[in-house]
């Protein structure tokens, strides 16, 4: 029966438990994109453009830092403030005031965390109350719909849509600001956007935000806004921050991540910025989970950010530089998705790359089951067949808008050219077998 557990007693007998052992708010959210498709491709040795990590080093002043921080002595290998290192936050709040307009104060409005990931955790498990309604923007991390059931709120879907038939930017993925409107109700506790988006790579422009914004002051409702892209921006396109609009600070809560920010993904130091009366919960959430952040690394993270703080606009900057060798990147990556059919949506930033998979043909296995949907099929295919890892774009969709999207996959292109000389060759192999 469902729960039923046998454990070796002292006398040789089993133990019966039959008792529903696992919490109800785990149901239906067990399975996880990440851990099937990582392990398909590592079972396959296939070229990884699945996972979203540059596959080169960070930058040498960062890995100083990291360096000098663990041989700092013996305080950096002990507890530090439990809601992140001063250092930290100092600059956090210098860097950050700037950009929003406002002024931070370090110790109230800024919670230091494991990663993004736990700074989402932290703000869902804070302010989403059991009935709540959690507008959220598709496509979506996928973390964001199991956040809100475990918190016991209810997801409300927006789905951003292709205009115009022809979507060859990332900003031709749009929302519809009437059917938006129709999602807010007297129970809509917040909405959560992400920008630039992961996974099309849309960079909301500041009149997109305005009406997002305009519908949370209506409404009174709280924007938790998923920001770890924010300085991988191409072609001329301008992050804006939605808290740096009028009448948003008071409601937003701004989340990052250092791993992004600096290409060290391993690091898992992030954060969530906002006005202390919302900051103060997710504080309540951390002190009894994690307590803590690892010292050395909060330390590094600050030298890093001084370091940029100081050459903030200018040519030396790593994040004028970064953008620069991503553009390269992505675009390397665009023709050669091209080589073998497929139709790639160039991203205004972030990691990714989404690819219209339509106009081209496979032939998949008895191992891939028929019911999944196609990008799920093609992955499977791809990583099998030809050695290339991606990850199905409706993966990052509600099931009831899935299948608006089952044509397009993504794909990283924040790897070493080796990689994606890599991948080009068997895209080219590909493309001449048909």
């Amino acid at each position: 029966m469902e729960g039923t557990i046998c454990m070796p007693s002292r006398y040789g007998r089993p133990i019966i438990m039959s008792r529903q052992m696992h919490a109800r708010r785990l149901e239906g959210i067990d399975k996880n994109i990440w851990v099937e498709f990582t392990q398909l491709a590592a079972d396959y040795q296939a070229v990884n453009l699945g996972q979203g990590f540059p596959d080169f080093a960070p930058p040498k002043f960062l890995q100083e830092a990291f360096c000098k921080a663990v041989s700092g002595g013996g305080l950096m290998h002990q507890y530090t403030r439990a809601f992140g290192h001063p250092s930290l936050v100092t600059i956090l709040a210098q860097l950050f005031g700037r950009l929003v307009g406002h002024e931070i104060q370090p110790l109230e409005d800024v919670l230091v965390t494991i990663g993004a990931y736990q700074a989402l955790f932290c703000t869902f498990q804070a302010l989403v109350d059991e009935g709540d309604e959690v507008i959220i923007i598709e496509p979506f991390f996928d973390c964001y719909q199991p956040m809100v059931k475990m918190a016991g709120g209810k997801q409300v879907y927006m789905p951003l849509r292709p205009r115009g038939g022809s979507n060859l930017s990332s900003g031709d993925w749009v929302l519809c600001a009437e059917e938006l409107a129709s999602k807010f109700t007297a129970k809509t506790k917040a909405i959560v956007i992400n920008t630039p988006n992961n996974p099309t790579g849309k960079v909301y422009k500041t009149e997109e935000l305005q009406v997002i914004a305009d519908l949370c002051i209506k409404h009174d409702v709280v924007c938790i806004s998923d920001e770890v892209y924010e300085w991988l921006t191409y072609d001329g396109a301008k992050h804006v921050k939605i808290a740096s609009l009028a009448g948003m600070w008071e409601r937003t809560v701004t989340i990052g991540s250092a791993g992004k920010t600096f290409s060290a993904t391993g690091l898992k130091v992030g954060w969530a910025i906002g006005p202390s009366r919302l900051i103060k919960h997710l504080k309540t959430v951390h002190q009894n989970s994690i307590y803590h952040c690892p010292t050395a690394a909060q330390v590094a993270v600050a030298e890093g950010f001084q370091t940029e703080y100081d050459r903030l606009g200018h040519p030396e900057s790593y994040f004028q530089q970064l953008p620069t060798l991503f553009t390269h990147k992505r675009n390397k990556l665009a023709a050669c998705l091209e080589i073998a059919g497929l139709r790639p949506t160039l991203p205004e930033g972030g990691y990714f790359m989404i690819a219209d998979i339509s106009s081209v043909s496979f032939d998949s296995d008895d191992s891939i089951s028929q019911d999944e949907p196609l990008d799920y099929r093609f992955v499977k295919w791809l990583i099998k067949k030809k050695g290339l890892a991606a990850i199905p774009v409706s993966a990052f969709y509600s099931p009831e808008h899935g299948k608006e999207v089952q044509n397009y996959v993504r794909f990283c292109f924040t790897k070493e050219d080796s990689t994606l000389n890599a991948a080009e060759d068997i895209m080219k192999k590909w493309a001449s077998e048909k």
